[in-house]
C-alpha cells in the first residue's frame, strides 16, 4: 500500500518545506485544493521539480471542463489529478482522455457521493485509475465520524481505491486490511510537531 501526504498548506514555500521533510517516507505528494487555489498550479510544477521521483497529485476536484482542467494540471507537472464523482460522466471521460494523451492518471473523488460503491464501479469503467473514498474536513468534524463507512465501501466496490479522511497511525492498519491501494494522510502529518517523524511512523505502520 502506498502512502500519500495531502498538503493543505497555503503557500508554495510552506508546501516545499513540508514535502522536503516527508518525501523519503511517502510515495505520493498531494497538493490540496486550498493550496492550489491559493498558490496556483505553479505549486505543482515546483513540487515536481523538487521531487521528480515522486508521484505528484493535483487535487483539482474538477466538476466541469474535465479535459481542459486535466490538461492544465498535467502540463503543470501533475501525475494524477482529481475529478469529483458527482460530475457528469462526460466530464470524467474528458479528463481521462487528457490523461491518456499525457500518459497520466485520473482519480475520481467520491466526496459527497451517497452510493460510493455503485459510483466507484461506474467511474472505474469510464477509465479512472482509482477512486478516492473521501470524507472531507467538514464531515470529519461531525460528532461520531469514523472511517468504517469508507473502508466498507472500498472493500465492497472491488475497484482500486484510496482512503482519505482521518487516516492516522491508529487507523492505517484498518485501511490496509480493507484492501486500499493508497492511504492518504493530511493533518496527521502536516499538523504534527515533527512531520517527518509522523510520516515515518505511518510508513512503519504499513504492514
Amino acid at each position: 500500500m502506498k502512502l500519500q501526504v495531502a498538503i493543505d498548506l497555503l503557500t508554495t514555500e510552506d508546501a516545499l518545506e513540508l514535502a522536503g521533510k516527508v518525501a523519503e517516507y511517502v510515495d505520493i505528494i498531494e497538493l490540496g485544493t486550498p493550496l492550489i487555489k491559493a498558490a496556483g498550479l505553479s505549486v505543482v510544477t515546483a513540487i515536481k521539480e523538487a521531487h521528480p521521483d515522486k508521484i505528484v497529485f493535483a487535487d483539482m476536484k474538477t466538476m466541469d471542463a474535465g479535459e481542459l482542467e486535466a490538461d492544465i494540471a498535467f502540463k503543470a507537472g501533475a501525475d494524477l489529478m482529481t475529478v469529483l464523482g458527482t460530475a457528469d460522466d462526460s466530464t470524467i471521460a474528458g479528463a481521462v482522455k487528457a490523461a491518456k494523451a499525457h500518459n497520466k492518471g485520473v482519480v475520481v473523488d467520491l466526496i459527497g457521493v451517497e452510493d460510493k460503491v455503485t459510483r466507484a464501479k461506474e467511474v472505474r469503467a469510464l477509465g479512472a485509475k482509482f477512486v478516492e473514498m473521501h470524507a472531507g474536513l467538514d464531515e470529519q468534524a461531525k460528532p461520531g465520524f469514523d472511517l468504517k463507512g469508507l473502508l466498507s465501501a472500498g472493500a465492497e466496490a472491488r475497484v482500486p481505491f484510496s482512503v482519505a479522511g482521518g487516516v492516522k497511525v491508529a487507523t492505517i492498519g484498518d485501511v490496509q486490511k480493507a484492501g486500499a491501494e493508497v492511504a492518504v494522510a493530511g493533518g496527521a502529518i502536516y499538523s504534527a510537531a515533527d512531520p517527518a517523524l509522523a510520516a515515518k511512523e505511518l510508513r512503519d505502520a504499513i504492514a
